[in-house]
């Protein structure tokens, strides 16, 4: 099993490739496949990450949706034909830039 840091870690790399690409804007994410899905690989990472910590270490974070970012992992992963993707973006530009200083502070946090 992974330390739940390395999991931690995972996300905010995730978090960093996603921040890549955002700033080429909404109109090159409709209209680049490779980008759509360098986005959905990268919250797969996130999700898939958040659904390897234990418990007890999301518990130290209840402020952080885990059920929804797990629940997103899921739909990308087995849900692939019925990827939204005006929620990836959504998700890419609103919600994963929010959830980095949230990681970073758990990160901290497990590393006292």
């Amino acid at each position: 099993m992974r330390d739940p840091r390395e999991r931690l870690r995972d996300i905010l790399e995730a978090i960093a490739a996603i921040e890549r690409y955002l700033d080429r804007g909404r109109a090159a994410f409709e209209q680049d496949e490779l980008l759509q899905g360098w986005f959905v690989r990268n919250l797969q990472v996130i999700g898939e990450a958040a659904r390897g910590l234990p418990e007890e270490v999301r518990a130290l974070a209840p402020e952080i949706e885990w059920p929804k970012i797990i629940g997103m992992r899921n739909v990308l992963v087995h849900g692939y034909f019925n990827i939204d993707l005006e929620i990836v973006w959504e998700t890419a530009s609103r919600d994963v830039p929010a959830l980095k200083p949230r990681i970073e502070e758990l990160l901290r946090r497990l590393e006292e």
